[in-house]
């Protein structure tokens, strides 16, 4: 193995290269063009590679021993996503800035994640959509609030409920119109992150699954097991010290928005299977589910904002901020008007709540595929690549696994 020194005289040309070429934001290595990020990607996976101490951490670190340079385009879009940001090995590393190195993981990696969704998504003219979702939600919001309050008043002459209607929501849209909408929008998110993360997986030449591979990255991705620094004491939000909020606050946006998508199915198999009709009582299983979901889609999203907010700068790309809360804001949104629909169902208010209630939701649909939502679904499939490839002979013989 080459001697740290060597290494990182390396890596020191090669980010000299890329600095003289960063004008075109390209350097070619093997025929392959990188960006200006991912070569920046690789310039600090080589110093990483000789050094070796953050190889504990987190799934990146050995798998990136099972590597001795960094050329691939493919392997650095798919150790960027394997990357969860928690922070632990910027605050471990001695080369880290001011270091004349300036080992940055989690802000390299920050930045090659948002190429990777640009350059997967589809359709591709829509991946422009990334760098600007900060106004894209917003017109989004905007799009879907205006359509159902226009529709509420068509359907019902005003926003004020009539009286006698029990929270009955279909009174007011009916459940075949709502299903129909609500059914072509998701199925289109559905379609397009899905043929985008199809396209990503190709890309990295994952290997043959199998069951033992896929379940320990299913555990991997419920438990987000890379959100507990390598040593289960947690992430480094804003300084050295350890803390397991922000995986807390992800675990409750997670179950949350799992609750509440198993609400819509409960009532969707009372509906259609079983014959009942909304409104459902409070005690209903349709209700508690959602009751339960919202609320943990409330809390959790409430955390990760304030953890955004106050996090150090040097953890994250600040260029990602306003998709990042564009998003957090859109899960804050919809969580709080689908209680506050709850709550006051059986008033002259239904009309309006329940108009505000959908045009979020609708928005949270049209932007998942080009938004932060992204994430979960591209590092889901870094995982499983990780769980099949840690299981083939390494041929190397390096890192510790």
């Amino acid at each position: 193995m080459q001697s740290l020194d060597s290494l990182t005289r390396e890596a020191q040309d090669l980010a000299g290269k890329s600095n003289r070429e960063s004008a075109e934001h390209t350097i070619t290595w093997h025929d392959k063009k990188l960006t200006h990020n991912e070569s920046e990607v690789a310039r600090q996976m080589q110093i990483c590679n000789a050094c070796r101490y953050c190889e504990g951490f987190c799934a990146v670190f050995p798998a990136m021993a099972r590597r001795l340079d960094f050329k691939n385009k493919a392997d650095l879009n798919y150790l960027a996503n394997l990357c969860h940001n928690c922070g632990a090995c910027l605050h471990a590393c001695q080369y880290a800035p001011p270091h004349e190195f300036a080992v940055n993981i989690p802000q390299a990696m920050a930045r090659v994640r948002l190429e990777t969704y640009t350059d997967f998504a589809w359709p591709v003219s829509f991946g422009k959509l990334y760098k600007n979702n900060g106004v894209t939600v917003a017109l989004a919001t905007a799009f879907g609030l205006t359509l159902f309050l226009i529709l509420t008043i068509l359907a019902n002459g005003s926003l004020v409920s009539p009286p006698g209607n029990g929270g009955n929501f279909y009174s007011i849209f009916p459940h075949n119109t709502l299903a129909l909408m609500f059914g072509i929008v998701f199925g289109y998110a559905v379609l397009a992150l899905g043929i985008g993360v199809a396209r990503f997986w190709k890309e990295i030449t994952p290997g043959q699954a199998s069951a033992v591979a896929a379940g320990e990255a299913l555990h991997n991705v419920l438990q987000l097991k890379y959100l507990d620094g390598g040593h289960g004491e947690g992430c480094n939000d804003e300084d050295d010290k350890f803390t397991l909020r922000r995986r807390n606050y992800h675990h409750l946006t997670f179950y949350g928005f799992l609750l509440c998508f198993a609400a819509t199915s409960t009532a969707t198999i009372f509906h259609y299977v079983l014959g009942w009709e909304a409104p459902y009582s409070y005690t209903s299983l349709p209700v508690i589910l959602g009751t339960l979901g919202g609320v943990g889609l409330l809390i959790g999203p409430i955390g990760l904002m304030r953890l955004n907010i106050r996090r150090a700068p040097a953890h994250g790309d600040k260029a990602q901020k306003p998709m990042d809360h564009a998003f957090i804001s859109l899960l804050i949104l919809t969580s709080a008007s689908g209680l506050g629909l709850l709550i006051w169902r059986d008033s002259s208010a239904l009309a309006v709540l329940l108009a505000l209630h959908l045009g979020i939701v609708m928005a949270l649909f049209l932007t998942m595929p080009y938004g932060k939502f992204a994430h979960g679904i591209f590092r889901s499939a870094a995982l499983l690549k990780w769980s099949i490839e840690k299981r083939l002979p390494n041929k190397l013989g390096l890192g510790s696994e």
